[in-house]
């Protein structure tokens, strides 16, 4: 499996990950507020932090990860 890493061959930190997770989302679902109220950066912190948790999930990837998370986005 491919081992993400920073600019100087280092394993992401998880600021890096959530960082590139909220990122991803943002470029790709085009808002910054669910209707809710939450906001996407928000709702990304929280999130990204446990997929970050997660060794498997970690090596994924945030940009892989975030694809992922907004699958289910929209469902009730």
């Amino acid at each position: 499996m491919k081992q993400y890493v920073d600019t100087d061959g280092e394993e992401l930190t998880e600021a890096q990950f959530v960082g590139r997770f909220t990122a991803q989302c943002l470029k790709l679902c085009g808002f910054t507020e669910f209707n809710d109220g939450i906001t996407v950066l928000d709702y990304c912190a929280d999130v990204a932090s446990s997929y970050y948790a997660d060794p498997f999930l970690r090596e994924v990837g945030p940009e892989e990860c975030a694809i992922s998370e907004m699958e289910y986005w929209g469902e009730e």
